[in-house]
């Protein structure tokens, strides 16, 4: 049995960003069994999620999906699950019909998974357990550009919790018959117009908040960065200030499904890629990029697959403390 599977990733904030969400399978008994379609919506769609409590994000037990968005049209609700063998798909809000619109893209449509050859044995066992794994392509920046500004140089856990409330407090329910709980996230308008003491109340720091206003005052000329090939979309983002490669790498990876795009300046990922493919946890940008290097045009891939492989190193020092702001 331990040759026919491959591992389960332990569940760290790390390996979280491989993008890996568990997706109930149908509990309905009248439901026909799908035939193997090799789409993985947990590890499809993954990625989007901000955390186990996501107000925008939602797996249910039906083996749905449901994301709440905030479209050019307005907010959405989208929900998806695999029937029958096929992709069933509904929506609702003004931003329901852009959503089914963008469906194709999202499932991973425009990604070439064919295009990924294995170089290292890990990722060749890592690559054929997860063939349902597509690269989504949401065509959204700002959905992704804000939760990432959120993490800059702070825990996941601190990120999550500050997304969570900004989003729960300004957003907008989510249209039609959406789980309880479920917001779309709020306007360019509102995020610009957000107070500076209720950034504090949410433990965001000035910094931050700053780049999210920025952003948002150009909202517009950021999603253009969605229709643009990803080096130029990086270019886009980082004109803003306090929008570095880290921030744009991570927007970009989700908004324009570039699977080229690998994370730079993280904390982690160089150490987590340098154990798996050289047993050097200590590796840094550099380094990464040269293990990396033989998954040229496929090295956002190559990463995501060493994350959901769980291969990482050994813990030798305790969990970074999360930093409270909010008593200050």
């Amino acid at each position: 049995m331990s040759g026919r599977f491959a591992p389960r990733p332990p569940v760290t904030p790390v390996t979280a960003r491989g993008g890996h969400v568990p997706v109930p399978r149908p509990q309905v008994r009248d439901l026909a069994p799908a035939p193997d379609l090799e789409l993985d919506l947990g590890l499809t769609l993954g990625p989007l999620r901000r955390g186990p409590s996501d107000p925008t994000f939602r797996a249910t037990a039906d083996g749905s999906v449901w994301r709440a968005s905030r479209t050019p049209a307005g907010a959405g609700t989208l929900r998806v699950r695999i029937h029958g063998g096929a992709v069933a798909a509904e929506a609702w809000g003004p931003g329901g019909p852009w959503l089914l619109d963008g469906l194709p893209a999202l499932l991973g449509a425009e990604d070439d998974p064919a295009a990924f050859v294995p170089r290292h044995k890990l990722l060749a066992v890592t690559h054929r357990a997860r063939r349902g794994l597509r690269l989504t392509r949401t065509g959204l920046v700002m959905e992704s550009l804000i939760p990432s500004i959120l993490e800059q140089k702070v825990t996941t856990h601190e990120a999550y919790g500050s997304w969570r409330l900004l989003v729960r407090k300004y957003g907008e329910p989510a249209p039609g018959p959406a789980p309880d709980g479920m917001y779309a996230m709020p306007d360019a308008r509102t995020w610009a117009m957000i107070p500076s003491w209720e950034w504090h109340r949410a433990n965001v720091d000035g910094k931050r908040s700053a780049a999210i206003v920025r952003a948002a005052r150009v909202a517009h000329r950021m999603e253009e960065a969605a229709l643009m090939a990803p080096a130029e979309a990086r270019r886009r983002l980082e004109l803003i200030p306090g929008i570095g490669p880290w921030t744009s790498a991570e927007t970009i990876q989700r908004s324009n499904g570039a699977p080229d795009e690998v994370t730079t300046g993280d904390l982690h990922l160089p150490g987590i890629v340098g154990w798996a493919l050289a047993g050097d946890r200590a590796a840094d940008d550099a380094a990464m990029l040269e293990l990396l290097a033989p998954y040229e045009g496929q090295r956002h891939r190559a990463a995501r697959l060493i994350l959901l492989s769980g291969r990482v190193p050994p813990r030798r020092a305790p969990r970074l403390a999360p930093n409270d702001i909010t008593a200050l």
